[in-house]
């Protein structure tokens, strides 16, 4: 290799035209996923106070929000329901209703917006009355087959409203494959699974908790079902599991904390990696830019970057729509 004079990497850093045609990693709208939160009524928003900047939304706001993002040229959307308190119940069985929030949802975004993604979470939080994903036994431990079982029934609830990337979120052991065999009997051949395959138990969830009513309502903690964040190794271990089990791309969760996890992923499994940057992170950048510590749309574009540079082919981020349209601009 050559040495200095003859090299000198700053050649190529001289000139914008030259930095643009150097760059070894690409960030556009298409490798942005959409975040947003369903609520009850008509032409309701509702801010969430630990989340400045973003919503809660009735259908049809939803709707609106599904066109913003068609024209700003992300390809997909992440739904969450509000579900309202007197339907949380022990075992979460609005997940099975037909007619519930989410599927309703889905349904009027494929009628308005039908070339745009809907990725729909698969766990039962928001639907129980104590906030876990899955059943609790008399000791507050969260049942895994009998939770599994009902995860399928939501699965293909959502499936049939017109969902086309399922996403359990859950964390339950063997989920992925019962999810995948019912959906090809039931001839949803071409609905994919985003499998949530490492999932930490993180301090990073917070404001999400407030957005969808259970931060309240959660007893206990869900370190027995979602993952230590000392552990890598096991992550390798989960993301084969659900690779094995059908999924067709994997998820890490949180993002920017794990961005080790997401390289380490890639790197052995060569398949699709997304991220979810949570709504912890999105909050402290929105804390940051407040305080006047840095830029926000600069922050936002490099920690989007770091995700791509990490090997993620897609992003989950509540920035989204802003950074979308600081690329189209």
């Amino acid at each position: 290799m050559s040495s200095y004079p003859a090299l000198r990497l700053r050649r190529t850093r001289s000139a914008g035209w030259s930095r643009r045609m150097h760059a070894e990693t690409v960030l556009t709208p298409a490798n942005l996923i959409w975040p947003l939160f369903v609520t009850e009524g008509d032409a309701v928003e509702e801010p969430i106070a630990s989340l400045p900047g973003v919503s809660r939304w009735s259908v049809d706001g939803i709707v609106a929000r599904a066109r913003d993002a068609a024209a700003a040229g992300i390809p997909c959307l992440a739904l969450f329901p509000n579900t309202p308190s007197d339907l949380r119940t022990e075992d979460g069985g609005e997940a099975l209703n037909p007619d519930n929030l989410m599927c309703r949802a889905i349904r009027a975004i494929k009628d308005a917006v039908p070339e745009i993604g809907v990725l729909t979470d698969v766990a039962l939080d928001p639907y129980t009355a104590h906030g876990h994903d899955g059943l609790v036994d008399g000791s507050g431990y969260v049942r895994n087959d009998e939770t599994a079982e009902i995860l399928v029934g939501q699965a293909l609830n959502q499936a049939r409203a017109g969902a086309d990337v399922i996403a359990p979120s859950d964390m339950m052991d063997g989920r992925v494959g019962l999810i995948r065999a019912a959906l090809e009997d039931e001839g949803f051949v071409n609905v994919q699974i985003m499998a949530y395959a490492a999932k930490y138990a993180s301090a990073f969830y917070g404001p999400f908790r407030d957005a969808v009513g259970s931060r309240g309502l959660l007893k206990g903690d869900k370190k027995t079902y979602q993952m230590d964040p000392a552990n890598a190794e096991e992550a390798l271990r989960e993301v084969a599991l659900d690779l094995d089990e059908g999924a067709d791309s994997v998820m890490v969760k949180p993002g920017l904390p794990y961005l080790d996890i997401v390289r380490r992923v890639k790197e052995r499994f060569e398949v699709p990696v997304f991220a979810y940057q949570v709504s912890g992170e999105y909050a402290m950048i929105e804390a940051a830019a407040a305080a006047g510590a840095g830029d926000r749309d600069a922050l936002v574009l490099e920690t989007l970057m770091a995700f791509r540079r990490a090997g993620c082919s897609g992003v989950l981020s509540y920035h989204a729509l802003h950074a979308a349209r600081l690329m189209g601009a």
